[in-house]
Parts: C-alpha cells; sequence; structure tokens
C-alpha cells in the first residue's frame, strides 16, 4: 500500500522517451518552466536591492546624518560579518581564540560557507559583494532544484512555480540574498534529495556531504537521506542498492574533519557547540523549558519591543514546524518528517528559541505542502501572500538596517 499522500503524490510514471543524440550536457539544459521559475529569482531579487536602497536613505544609521551608506551596507550586519572574519583572518588570527577575552566563537560556523568566500573573493575584491554572489548564484540553483521536486510530488500544472513563489516571498526570504549560509546549503541539499528519489545514492552522498561542510543541518539531511535509503531497500531494492549502503556514511566526513581541526587547536573535539553555548545560548535545557524561556522574553515585558517581537516570531516559526512534523507523519512522510524533527529538536532545546524562523527556509516540504494547498483551494494563496507580504517586507527592512538579527 502505499505511504504517499493524496495531497503530496508523485506524478505518474511515464514511458521513457528515447535520449536524442548529442552530449549528455544536454539533460542539463532549461525547461520553459525552469526559465520561468529563475525569472520570479530575478524579480525578487531586484524587487530586494530596490528595498536595500531606499532602506539606506529612509532608515540611516543615525539621524540626522547627509549622506548615505555605502550600497553595500545593508547587507553587512550579524552573522554576515562572521563569515567574513573567518574568511579574511581565519579562525584563530594572531593565536587568538576561546582563551581571549571579547572573542566572538567564531568557530560555531562551519568552514564550508567561509572557505568558497574566500576562494570567490580572489575574483571579487569586495568581501561583501563575493558573498551576495554567492547567494544569488546558490539561490538560483535552489529554486531550480525546489521547483523540480515539487513537480515530483505535485501532479497540477504549475506546481513548480507556485512552490516557488510561496518560498520566495515567505518571511525571511531575505537571508536567501544575504551573506548567510542558508542558500548555499539549499543549494547541495536539494539537489541532493532530488538525487535521492532518483535513487542515485553517490550523488545524493556527495551533495550532502558539501552540504554538512556549510551547516550542521546537513547531518539531519543525511539522516533523512538514510532513511529513504532503507525504505527504498525494503521497497525492494535487493543487493544492488545495498551496495551503495556506503556512500550514507560520506557526509559525515566534513563534521569530522572540523571537530580534528578544531580539537588541534583548541583541545576540544566539540569546540563549535560549545562557542554556541557561548555565544548565542545554545546550552541544553528540556523542551518545555526552551518554550518558557522564550515565551517569557516574547510576552513578560523583560525584553524591548523589537526583541519581544523577535521572540514572537520565534515561538510562531515553532508552532508551524510542529504542525508540518504532525502532517509529514500523518501522511506517512517518513524521511522528511525526521529531517524537520531533527532540525526541531536542535532549535527547541536550547535556552530560548534563536533562529527559528530563518530556520523555515531550509524545510522544503512546508512550501510544497503550502503549495499543494494553495493548488487545490485558491483563496489559500490570496490569504498567503496578503499575510507574507507586510512581514516580509517588516523583516527585511529590519535586517537591512541593521536592527534585528533574524
Amino acid at each position: 500500500m502505499s505511504t504517499l499522500s493524496p495531497g503530496l503524490r508523485p506524478s505518474p510514471v511515464r514511458p521513457p522517451v528515447p535520449a536524442a543524440p548529442g552530449p549528455r550536457a544536454a539533460r542539463f539544459r532549461l525547461s520553459p518552466a525552469d526559465r520561468d521559475v529563475l525569472w520570479l529569482y530575478l524579480l525578487t531579487r531586484v524587487s530586494l536591492w530596490i528595498t536595500a536602497h531606499f532602506a539606506r536613505w529612509l532608515f540611516p544609521a543615525q539621524s540626522g546624518v547627509r549622506e548615505t551608506a555605502p550600497v553595500l551596507a545593508p547587507f553587512q550586519h550579524w552573522d554576515a560579518n562572521h563569515y567574513l572574519h573567518i574568511a579574511r583572518d581565519g579562525y584563530f588570527p594572531a593565536g587568538a581564540g576561546p582563551w581571549t577575552s571579547s572573542w566572538d566563537n567564531r568557530e560555531a560556523f562551519f568552514p564550508g560557507y567561509p572557505f568558497l568566500l574566500r576562494a570567490v573573493h580572489t575574483v571579487v575584491p569586495d568581501w561583501t559583494a563575493a558573498g551576495l554572489l554567492i547567494s544569488s548564484v546558490a539561490g538560483a540553483v535552489a529554486v531550480l532544484a525546489l521547483a523540480r521536486i515539487a513537480r515530483t510530488y505535485l501532479p497540477e500544472e504549475g506546481a513548480g512555480h507556485r512552490t516557488v513563489v510561496l518560498f520566495l516571498l515567505s518571511p525571511c526570504a531575505v537571508f536567501l540574498a544575504a551573506g548567510y549560509t542558508e542558500a548555499l546549503f539549499l543549494a547541495f541539499a536539494l539537489p541532493a534529495w532530488l538525487a535521492a528519489m532518483k535513487h542515485r545514492w553517490a550523488l545524493a552522498a556527495v551533495l550532502t556531504t558539501l552540504g554538512t561542510a556549510v551547516r550542521v543541518s546537513g547531518l539531519f539531511l543525511a539522516a533523512a537521506i538514510g532513511l529513504l535509503f532503507l525504505l527504498a531497500v525494503r521497497a525492494g531494492g535487493g543487493s544492488r542498492t545495498w551496495r551503495s549502503a556506503g556512500w550514507t556514511l560520506l557526509p559525515a566526513l566534513p563534521p569530522a574533519a572540523y571537530s580534528w581541526y578544531l580539537h588541534a587547536h583548541t583541545g576540544d573535539w566539540m569546540a563549535w557547540k560549545h562557542a554556541q553555548e557561548r555565544g548565542w545560548y545554545r546550552t541544553f535545557h528540556p523542551p518545555w523549558e526552551a518554550w518558557a524561556n522564550t515565551w517569557t522574553g516574547a510576552f513578560g515585558s523583560t525584553q524591548s519591543t523589537g526583541y519581544a517581537f523577535m521572540f514572537q516570531a520565534e515561538l510562531a516559526a515553532m508552532l508551524v514546524g510542529l504542525a508540518l512534523v504532525a502532517w509529514l507523519v500523518r501522511r506517512r512522510r517518513w524521511p522528511e518528517a525526521v529531517y524537520v524533527a531533527l532540525s526541531l529538536w536542535a532549535l527547541g532545546t536550547s535556552y530560548w528559541y534563536t533562529s527559528v524562523p530563518r530556520a523555515t527556509l531550509l524545510w522544503w516540504p512546508l512550501w510544497i505542502g503550502l503549495a499543494a494547498l494553495s493548488l487545490r483551494r485558491p483563496w489559500f494563496r490570496t490569504v498567503y501572500l496578503c499575510l507574507a507580504a507586510p512581514v516580509t517586507t517588516l523583516v527585511a527592512l529590519t535586517f537591512l538596517t541593521g536592527r534585528w538579527a533574524g
């Protein structure tokens, strides 16, 4: 009996079409649907740049200034600066480290993005511009893969386009354009998932390995693909599928290598985790304590109104994540449920919630599920866009003006 739900079902299998003669690269040509998605992606990038431009004029860092900030200044905030410092100076410049005062806990960030940033910087002299270029290219790859995954699950016409619309207009979409890791991670994670769905286990493992070099979330993806592999074996993959089992262990290599590097410099195998605890209150707390502490920050009048709103957004995103996991379990989408559940566990067991809204960008089943709902109930798209548009604009402005970490 199929475990797929009517609302999230791959398209019917069609007879294979004989390949036209020509180079193997022809398989990577963009279809009209792909070009439509890329055009939408470009338009949203232009819209975001217009917002950033006006933010420099309307919301300067200090009142009364007569000159605007540099063009790229709106994107030079928060984690983008951490990645820049790592790429430029390394993890432990001039012998500095956790043992020095005013340490910025930069070892909390995995090396994949800073390494690529340093490489791109050799061609693009400006560090911020190099980071924006990485995110722009990676975001284009991510939305193409997301649209293709959606077309695999949803039989309706325009499913891929609809999914990308909801994704690019989501509340935290600004972080796909900034010098953050979300776009780069998705550029590896979504093609990896697409490869795993086609039982191309070696390719899926290599892409997931690149993802684990960028974010610890790659390990959650590896667990989901590992479960997908086991389900494929159970469904009749046989010994031929089992021969690919070794590939499922490959994604553990980057985190292991990074832990070894940190141990060599600090004597601490889990230095990245301890840096997160020092800098971002990610010490372990039971989920109910994390919820209570976040609730106090949101509604207990202990924070300024801006940060109280941030904590309210964290609570809302956590509820969305829990509802998504429940929906995936109900639909017996076990691998996707494992991926989102592990993410929620990691985010929901700190002193209080941090970066849960941004994490929604990585939950591709959420955007496909919302697209499925909007295709079956057209009114939902209108409601979603009317609610998301002001929130998306608000989050973009608060980040671009340096008033909120996201």
